[in-house]
């Protein structure tokens, strides 16, 4: 049996981490300058970095199965939390009407649809050497922010525009990114990092909608030529970026490491309270820096309680679609609401 790599679900972990932090900052960010460059820094490199990971992990493309099992992974959970958060945003928000949309992601789920589109394009994309490949992936992602409708539809602009770094990582290999784990790489990725966020910091009018691949270049403020070079830069920015993150990640097994293993929980989970945190008075209170700071342990400690065996064992069944573990989740729950209708009873009983 192979060994599992450990290295990976420290970074997978680490990651997910700034996934939730990131969404509990923006609505923050339109009030302080410093916290919107924290914003922007983490958003040059957390998704990329995780649609790096993934595409270097999408190796089995051709076994048999494979796009099946990544059906399953994907699409399924994708339509099941599509209709838990319409729910959700429904009493949440206090619509007037409950709407359901399957082609059009709620939030963060777009990822599940286009890590699904980014498979399948591999299957073509791969069978060319690896620079051709990426350099049409590249050519199309630039030129797709012209095409208007082209936006959240089936996630089809982040799918065109994040795929070329999916490809990057699938034609990885492990040697490559084991170079980067060393003093002298980690010295050069810490003045990286520090100068992208000093950067940021002192041009604070960069829009944050670049880092997203969500929206044409209309919608941008830049339809002319010139925003194919804006979104190109913006590429490089990212990659030199998932490479200074890596650079950090340790290699050995730590008591964080098993958490690494859940991310998909904390992903599809971690949307409730975070969405809930922003329509609560509770937002009111993060004023100063020393307050986000508590933010990110807030978000470092609902990271790891998403990714506890609590929540694991609990969401499992729903989310990996195990019939046998649902049928006993639900019978335990049957049995739990038998027994508070028992002690109901019996109280009323004793009233007599």
């Amino acid at each position: 049996m192979r060994q599992r790599d450990y290295f990976f679900d420290n970074a997978k972990f680490f990651l997910i981490f700034f996934v939730v932090f990131g969404h509990l900052l923006r609505e923050f960010i339109s009030d302080n300058e410093t916290i919107y460059a924290v914003y922007k820094t983490i958003y040059s490199f957390h998704m990329p970095a995780f649609i790096f990971v993934s595409g270097f992990f999408a190796k089995g493309i051709y076994e048999k199965g494979y796009i099946t099992k990544i059906a399953k992974k994907l699409i399924l959970p994708y339509l099941i939390f599509q209709l838990v958060y319409s729910v959700f945003y429904f009493f949440l928000y206090q619509k007037n009407s409950l709407t359901i949309d399957p082609l059009t992601p709620h939030w963060s789920l777009w990822f599940l649809v286009s890590l699904f589109f980014w498979n399948i394009m591999l299957l073509g994309f791969s069978k060319w050497k690896p620079w051709i490949g990426i350099s049409i992936s590249l050519t199309i992602a630039l030129l797709i922010g012209y095409v208007d409708f082209v936006s959240n539809y089936l996630s089809l602009s982040r799918t065109f525009v994040f795929f070329p770094m999916f490809l990057i990582g699938y034609h990885m290999k492990k040697e490559h990114i084991q170079k980067l784990t060393n003093i002298k790489a980690r010295s050069i990725a810490f003045i990286t990092i520090a100068t992208v966020f000093f950067w940021f910091l002192q041009f604070p009018e960069i829009n944050y909608k670049w880092l997203l691949g969500s929206k044409p270049y209309s919608e941008l403020e830049s339809g002319s030529y010139i925003a194919m070079f804006t979104r190109l830069g913006f590429y490089v920015l990212s990659l030199i970026m998932v490479f200074s993150f890596l650079a950090f990640v340790p290699k050995g097994q730590y008591f964080f490491t098993k958490w690494g293993k859940q991310t998909l929980y904390v992903y599809l989970l971690h949307g409730f309270f975070v969405r809930t945190f922003r329509e609560s008075p509770l937002k009111n209170y993060f004023t100063d820096i020393e307050n986000f700071i508590m933010l990110a342990g807030i978000s470092l400690l609902l990271t790891i309680f998403l990714s506890s065996q609590l929540i694991t064992s609990l969401a499992q069944p729903i989310i990996e679609l195990r019939t046998s573990q649902l049928k006993m989740l639900l019978r335990n729950i049957s049995l739990y609401m038998d027994s508070i209708r028992g002690n109901r009873n019996r109280k009323s009983s004793q009233s007599y």
